[in-house]
């Protein structure tokens, strides 16, 4: 027998005559509302079917709200802007770098019509994509030629691929590393149909081993900057000058995987031991490759600088097509580069380096002024500003620590994890790490002008934790 509940339910075109949802089809999309009604109405008849319980469908007007809520939250898009109160400035889950104005600017330049991608505007032939950027490659990084791919994960299996596929490719133990998401560098390297020699032991490995293991089906030698962890004690590995030299002397290229991609020297903000492109190209190797989107600061991608007969053979294999980069990271990826022509001018614009550069007392000041603007807050108990370290993040130089202030808040009545999970669903979302229970915005990958955004997110956490103080009153 039909259960009679099913005929308390609205019909579709009831419920977009009701207030809510007609504000909602003047705001949105009449197609999205209609079926977001259908299928919200759809989950409703099966929740019928299963109840066993007395069960009253709500008021046409209620129903309406509900369902115009339930629409909003399921076309709210997943990915959106938030602020990285983490304190980690190349958090992988948060983009990583943030891109310089100018490469937003030209980005925006270029999607909003036709581009000059693959062609030559002087002779109107046809011409190479990468041409965008090359230029700029070879004058900050002295190489003779550049190649860039979708990310550094495909810089390798593309290098590879060409310089030594179906042959024996000799690396360190102590170089198979593992980066995010459980990647791991042999596996990298059996994609490129390319086989793993390995040398030496985790800890030491000498330039002889390398020359040991070298035979006629050798076809490169592999050095990578164990860029996420690192290795200390009784250790030894040879140096790129080494590998080079033994390159030279058996006829061998030598692929230098340096990672992160910093084009400057790191030392500047406290940061030791980054390799820096520039050295491994002046070093000799015939192809260094690195990130985009890390230390460099720019789109993801993965770029290849280096000897043009080296570079030649990359470009000209067939994974190149499948690999290459749109014309939008080409354009951020251009502006980016711009920017390092002048050095003063990067560490300005660059909003990593600028975040990094951000005085300790300047950070301070910040999280003084914050502090008492929160703890004023009804979702908030205390405040206090306080010192801490923080690390860079995305795989880079993962024991060095990073000076930071920061605002520690104490939730008036969730727990920290509950308020860190309230900031993170809120508008603007706010990521945050707890330390000692406490909830801590670290203010330095947080940018000035994002400031007043924090206490708004905050501020706007407090109607929930006055209805929540509300219940437990009346509970007790």
């Amino acid at each position: 027998m039909s259960n009679p509940l099913f005929r308390s339910i609205p019909s579709v075109n009831d419920l977009l005559e009701t207030q809510p949802l007609r504000d909602l089809v003047d705001r949105a999309n009449r197609t999205v509302v209609v079926r977001g009604v259908r299928t919200f109405l759809d989950k409703l008849r099966d929740e019928v079917k299963q109840t066993t319980q007395n069960w009253q469908v709500p008021s046409p007007a209620d129903l309406a709200q509900t369902i115009a809520d339930w629409i909003r939250e399921e076309e709210r898009p997943t990915l959106r802007p938030v602020i990285n109160a983490t304190g980690i400035l190349l958090h992988t889950g948060l983009g990583r770098a943030p891109l310089a104005e100018e490469a937003i600017r030209d980005m925006s330049a270029i999607a909003g019509g036709y581009t000059s991608l693959e062609v030559d505007l002087e002779t109107g032939e046809r011409s190479q994509r990468v041409q965008a950027v090359e230029r700029l490659l070879r004058h900050v990084t002295g190489a003779e030629a550049a190649a860039v791919v979708n990310n550094n994960a495909g810089a390798t299996v593309l290098a590879l691929a060409a310089l030594a596929g179906g042959r024996e490719v000799i690396v360190s133990r102590g170089h198979l590393i593992e980066i995010g998401g459980n990647f791991r560098l042999p596996e990298v390297m059996s994609a490129s149909g390319a086989t793993l020699r390995e040398v030496g032991t985790t800890n030491k490995t000498r330039i002889a081993d390398f020359a040991t293991a070298i035979d006629e089906s050798t076809g490169a030698l592999l050095k990578v900057h164990p860029s996420n962890y690192v290795i200390s004690g009784f250790t030894e590995q040879p140096t790129l000058a080494e590998l080079v030299a033994l390159g030279k002397e058996r006829g061998l290229p030598v692929i230098d995987d340096i990672g992160s991609g910093a084009l400057l020297d790191f030392q500047r903000f406290g940061l030791a031991g980054e390799p820096i492109a520039q050295e491994s190209v002046a070093a000799g190797a015939d192809v260094v490759l690195f990130s985009g989107d890390k230390l460099l600061g720019g789109p993801q991608c993965g770029i290849l600088v280096g000897r043009r007969e080296s570079i030649d053979k990359i470009s000209k294999h067939p994974l190149m097509r499948a690999l290459r980069v749109d014309k939008l990271t080409l354009a951020a990826l251009a502006a980016t580069l711009r920017l390092y022509e002048d050095e003063s001018r990067a560490l300005r614009s660059i909003p990593l380096l600028a975040l990094l550069s951000a005085p300790v007392d300047n950070l301070r000041n910040r999280a003084e002024r914050l502090a008492p603007q929160l703890a004023a807050l009804p979702a908030v108990a205390a405040a206090e500003p306080v010192s801490d370290e923080t690390f860079l993040g995305g795989g880079a130089l993962p024991t060095q620590v990073i000076p930071t202030w920061c605002v520690a808040l104490n939730p008036a009545r969730r727990n920290a994890t509950e308020f860190a999970a309230a900031l993170r669903v809120g508008s603007p979302s706010v990521f945050v790490r707890i330390k000692e229970q406490r909830v801590m915005l670290d203010l330095r990958a947080v940018f000035p002008g994002q400031d007043q955004a924090l206490v708004e997110a905050v501020a706007a956490l407090t109607p929930a934790e006055r209805a929540q103080g509300e219940s437990a009153e009346v509970g007790g």
